[in-house]
């Protein structure tokens, strides 16, 4: 894939920090494409759609002397169409965190404490190539493991928004019949346009409400609210 174009926004960058403009313009923005494979009887079924990150630096509140990251996510979800006309979303979310997407790189960058603050927001434009989500995220500070990959979701009649249900990552079987499953689930990044085109693939109603989808979080059961936004975000209609 072509990376021109960020390496680019990262010259750009450091042209404006070093000709004393604010830190609010030092933040690369980037896009990966994320690519959900599945294992079926039919062989090898996969989608992907490419997102954007758009990255702010900024000084919050009262604290003139910190610096924070605004994230701001375009794009949309996976579609990945399986045999018997079902098909397998991969969400702009995960189970536990509504800005999934916006941290995959995040968690992927080399770890780089030596580096000013600044500096240390170009480290995501090193994570080059094609790389495999790991299941798992390891803990890191006060965060403990919590899965790596996207909530997959599926619905039972496209007709219907509310037959929205959750797919497990580990059992895909159980939602789309024996011999399907989950091969790999992964990120690279790119200049290519983002996707579009997938509210053509959704229930009509599902972009003027919510929709309680039960899952479990370690262990314990939640009830998540799924609404247009897990599906698209930033992308013009």
């Amino acid at each position: 894939m072509k990376l021109r174009g960020f390496l680019l926004s990262v010259v750009l960058s450091t042209l404006l920090v070093s000709t004393g403009c604010s830190a609010e313009d030092a933040a690369p923005d980037y896009r990966y494409r994320l690519t959900v494979e599945v294992d079926t009887p039919e062989g090898l079924k996969s989608g992907s759609s490419v997102i954007e990150v758009q990255q702010t630096v900024m000084r919050p509140g009262s604290s003139p002397g910190s610096l924070g990251v605004s994230r701001k996510v375009r794009g949309e979800a996976v579609a990945v169409d399986l045999p018997g006309e079902q098909t397998l979303f991969a969400l702009l979310r995960s189970e536990s965190n509504v800005d999934w997407a916006s941290y995959v790189y995040i968690y992927l960058k080399p770890p780089s404490t030596e580096k000013e603050f600044v500096d240390q927001l170009d480290d995501v434009l090193e994570v080059t190539g094609e790389r495999e989500l790991p299941r798992m995220w390891p803990p890191v500070a006060f965060l403990e493991e919590r899965s790596a990959y996207p909530m997959l979701v599926t619905f039972g009649d496209m007709d219907d928004p509310t037959s929205v249900a959750r797919v497990d990552p580990d059992d895909l079987a159980a939602s789309f019949g024996g011999g399907v499953s989950l091969k790999r689930i992964t990120v690279e990044l790119t200049d290519d346009p983002m996707t579009t085109g997938i509210e053509e693939r959704l229930p009509k109603p599902l972009e003027r409400g919510f929709y309680g989808l039960r899952t479990q979080v370690d262990g314990v059961e939640h009830v998540v609210r799924l609404g247009r936004s897990a599906f698209s975000k930033g992308v013009a209609q």
